[in-house]
């Protein structure tokens, strides 16, 4: 008896091994919102780490998050760092490029609680009195990814917090 459930179990962390080795070798988490602003008054709170309090998800979850900022903290070359408690993690972001009022380029590095090189992509697009914005991030899904995208929908998870900041650039930029 005792091997028949070693024999399943064995069969069952194959089979997960095997599923998670089929998942892309990349992932790509992207929302977009409209906003009742200019594409500079949305920028601007974008592409300056010391603006992204008003609105970024992650600054909520942990109030007492440690934050550094380089030498520059607004457009191309200005870096950020945190270091918080397990819902924030620990890395940081430079900004890789900066074409005002349309796209801002992050490096997103990720210490912990794993650690994770991703791109961050912000497009605006104006249309009329509106700006549609698009946050996008893509990179590597090395295996411990892919094992945990066998139980867990990375772009729900991600996704609800780039959500939710949306949200909260959309109420940062409307008011007057």
């Amino acid at each position: 008896m005792l091997k028949i459930i070693a024999v399943i179990v064995i069969v069952a962390i194959a089979g997960v091994l095997i599923f998670a080795s089929t998942k892309p070798d990349t992932f790509t988490v992207q929302r977009s919102a409209t906003i009742s602003a200019p594409p500079e008054k949305v920028f601007a709170l974008i592409n300056d780490f010391k603006q992204w309090p008003q609105w970024s998800p992650w600054e909520k979850k942990d109030p007492a998050m440690k934050r550094s900022y380089g030498a520059t903290t607004s457009g191309q070359g200005a870096t950020y760092a945190w270091e918080g408690n397990g819902d924030v993690g620990q890395g940081s972001m430079q900004i890789t490029q900066s074409v005002p009022p349309s796209k801002i380029v992050l490096k997103l590095d990720f210490v912990k609680p794993m650690e994770g090189h991703n791109t961050v992509e912000f497009n605006l697009a104006s249309a009329g009195n509106t700006t549609t914005v698009t946050w996008l991030m893509y990179g590597p899904a090395p295996f411990i990814s892919k094992m945990m995208q066998v139980f867990i929908n990375m772009d729900s998870m991600i996704g609800k917090d780039f959500e939710a900041g949306l949200a909260n650039l959309k109420v940062a930029a409307e008011k007057s």
